[in-house]
């Protein structure tokens, strides 16, 4: 009778655990939904979402600067990410010896765990700097700096779970193809690499919206000017991202004017992305699942 009861209080308690999450999420829509939808009504969607001017003093507000500069620079650090992560994770998984796994896994782990504020910081000491000089820029602040500091910081989390999924491919689905006579490489590609493909499709997912999220480092090093660069991907130019622009300009605002409300519309389309993000990567990884298999 003791077990029972407590397998119902674990159970109960798991099950309020589920309904607090929702209703907190539902809360956080709630509320910016809220505080947003004066600037939505006063200022019309269509116009806030597509103005192309952001200037707070003049009482303009247009988001598509701060939407441009945030997808190029989620895309760039995207790319920058799998490009490395993912073959260090391959090589982790599949290829590395006990010495080089026991060097290389810490130094992954301790990486992680590096606050976000500390890379900000190293972007603007070295990575601005070195841009600067290099391209003879007018500051080194960019959407390049942005992109390569984001794409760098979560380097260890795509690789982490990219290896986690290797590594819970079967060891029956390699060594069938290693019987058949596939090679090493051939094995990874045709076999391996698929049968992972829902938890690496995951992981990059994921990756998306922890870049879109992040907002010291990224405060630090884009500049955090609200402006269509000439040409609109010219990389070199300054930008601003959803976070940085909310948490550079949210400490200056009066509370309950126009600025402030905007800030709030802001943060909601950020969520609106990253729910979209959310449901299209569980779309893809059934996708994938339903095609691969997948572990």
């Amino acid at each position: 009778m003791p077990r029972k009861y407590g397998e119902m209080f674990v159970e109960a308690l798991l099950f309020m655990s589920a309904i607090a999450s929702i209703l907190i999420m539902i809360l956080i829509f709630y509320f910016l939904i809220h505080e947003s939808l004066p600037a939505f009504s006063q200022l019309g969607i269509f116009s806030l979402l597509s103005g192309s001017k952001w200037h707070p003093s003049g009482e303009i507000y247009g988001l598509l600067p701060i939407i441009a500069s945030s997808l190029i620079i989620t895309l760039l650090a995207l790319f920058i990410n799998i490009m490395i992560g993912f073959p260090l994770a391959i090589y982790l998984a599949e290829l590395a010896g006990p010495k080089s796994k026991a060097l290389l896994k810490p130094s992954i782990e301790l990486l992680a765990g590096v606050p976000s504020i500390v890379y900000g910081f190293l972007g603007v000491i070295i990575l601005v700097s070195y841009l600067q000089d290099s391209f003879d820029m007018l500051t080194g602040r960019s959407i390049l700096a942005g992109s390569i500091l984001l794409g760098v910081m979560f380097i260890p989390r795509l690789t982490t779970i990219c290896e986690d999924a290797l590594r819970a491919v079967p060891s029956e689905f390699k060594e069938g193809s290693l019987a058949l006579g596939a090679n090493r490489w051939q094995t990874l590609r045709n076999v391996t690499i698929p049968a992972a493909s829902s938890g690496i499709t995951a992981a990059v997912l994921l990756n998306i919206g922890s870049i879109i999220g992040e907002t010291m480092a990224v405060l630090l090093v884009v500049g955090n000017v609200a402006r269509l660069a000439s040409p609109p991907y010219d990389i070199f130019d300054q930008g601003a991202s959803f976070t940085s622009i909310i948490a550079g300009e949210m400490g200056e605002v009066a509370r309950g004017s126009m600025h402030y409300h905007v800030l709030f519309a802001v943060g909601f389309v950020l969520l609106i992305v990253v729910t979209l993000f959310s449901l299209v990567a569980d779309y893809a990884r059934v996708r994938i699942r339903r095609k691969f298999g997948g572990y």
